[in-house]
């Protein structure tokens, strides 16, 4: 996961697409920065290493454990209510249950190729920041050595390296629809949310001669991506892809022209890639909005997560991601959608 993907579009809107650029400052109480000393403050330099460093793992989660425990004890309804009311984790999303599992079944069915895999709420703790540029206090950590999955494209990576692990000859091909929690800060808007739901695809297996492992699940990404776009907008939904752009280092720009030499629509767009998240190669797909201004709905790439995750430098690993929320927000059949609560 990146620090913060959530991306404010034109039209005030937020695009929950797959990338954007590493860690920001929002200041210091701020639940989303990455200066966190007030949160020290009255403990002891020592009891602070202890706990971060010092002692075993297990202990730590125990007495964290056993100091929730207390506090929740303490807890009355009313203060359930009140956190009910205002925490924006745990309020429902705005949109309705059944437009969401309509959209994931078209998205679903466009990606009949891949494996479809319903995803734990949690990850290992540390499964983006470990192996991506990505803050810890960006994502929503628990007291049991795990986190509530911010993007699903990590935690795809994670199965994806235990499968090629068990069978290191095979092409591993994933696909999910899940909801995503993000700890930064978000304006009080119409369609800004601390949770959303996210449609992510993965491939990964060992390069081949020319880097055709990396060039043909690039492509496939793209045509998959742009199939869903074209079976939602036969089902009613007012989404249509404006243009592909395939961004890329210089010395990936032939294989830039290899995937775009593979992507079945018309409108692609060549341009540098300077983000460092991406492992050379990044692709975006931008949609038109009800305003008529173009928004990056889909973003996916190349990244160099399984190969930290293995320590095996042969292997590839492609993921991309649609904010499928904002699709059932701004582009369904009944039109853009008003937030509820």
């Amino acid at each position: 996961m990146v620090a913060a993907r959530q991306v404010v579009t034109k039209n005030g809107f937020l695009n929950f697409s797959h990338r954007s650029p590493g860690r920001r400052r929002h200041g210091l109480h701020n639940m989303a920065s990455d200066d966190r000393s007030w949160a020290r403050e009255g403990l002891g330099e020592e009891t602070r290493r202890a706990l971060s460093a010092g002692l075993p793992a297990s202990e730590v989660w125990s007495l964290l454990l056993g100091i929730l425990e207390a506090r929740a004890t303490s807890r009355t309804p009313a203060n359930l209510r009140e956190q009910w009311k205002t925490d924006r984790f745990v309020q429902p999303c705005y949109l309705d249950q059944r437009a969401l599992h309509e959209l994931d079944g078209h998205l679903l069915a466009a990606a009949s190729a891949f494996e479809a895999v319903e995803l734990s709420p949690l990850a290992p703790l540390g499964a983006c920041s470990a192996v991506a540029l990505a803050s810890q206090n960006k994502i929503v950590s628990t007291v049991r050595g795990t986190e509530v999955v911010s993007d699903p494209t990590n935690v795809l990576a994670l199965e994806c390296a235990r499968r090629l692990r068990e069978d290191g000859k095979s092409v591993v091909r994933l696909a999910t629809s899940h909801r995503c929690v993000r700890a930064q800060a978000v304006p009080n808007q119409p369609g800004f949310a601390a949770h959303f739901r996210m449609f992510c695809l993965a491939t990964a297996g060992h390069e081949r001669e020319n880097r055709e492992l990396a060039s043909s699940a690039l492509a496939e990404h793209i045509n998959t991506q742009l199939d869903a776009l074209t079976r939602l907008a036969r089902h009613g939904y007012s989404v249509a892809p404006v243009h592909v752009r395939i961004l890329a280092t210089e010395r990936n720009r032939q294989l830039a022209q290899a995937v775009a030499a593979g992507v079945r629509f018309a409108q692609i767009a060549h341009q540098t890639l300077e983000h460092p998240y991406y492992d050379g190669i990044r692709f975006m797909i931008d949609v038109l909005a009800p305003d008529g201004s173009a928004i990056p709905l889909i973003d996916g790439g190349a990244f160099d997560w399984l190969r930290k995750l293995t320590s095996n430098h042969k292997l590839t690993f492609v993921a991309s991601g649609m904010g499928s929320q904002v699709v059932a927000y701004l582009f369904g059949p009944a039109g853009p959608q008003s937030p509820g609560g």
